[in-house]
């Protein structure tokens, strides 16, 4: 962007940063989002490999607890997002 062009669109800087906001919020909501589908995907992964055989069950309980783990922050991010992103809980 030119001197010239960036002086003719200054005052169009307010929307174009809340624009970019609003740009990286969304791509949040869908990393979010798509998030929760992989971590499933990847506890079904390591059942079935705990059923095969390839993987011991020190392991399996170890990775299984550290997915879950996870699924549980997932759900508590869209949960406080979903309230306005409040991470004391309710206020009273």
């Amino acid at each position: 962007m030119g001197l010239l062009t960036g002086l003719l669109t200054l005052p169009l800087a307010p929307v174009r940063g809340t624009v970019w906001i609003a740009e990286r919020i969304a791509e949040e909501a869908e990393r979010q989002l798509d998030e929760e589908p992989a971590v499933r995907r990847q506890l079904e992964e390591l059942q079935t490999a705990h059923e095969l055989g390839e993987v011991d069950d020190e392991t399996f309980e170890r990775l299984e607890d550290e997915l879950l783990r996870r699924l549980i922050e997932i759900r508590n991010e869209q949960v406080s997002s979903s309230r306005g992103g409040g991470e004391s809980g309710d206020a009273y």
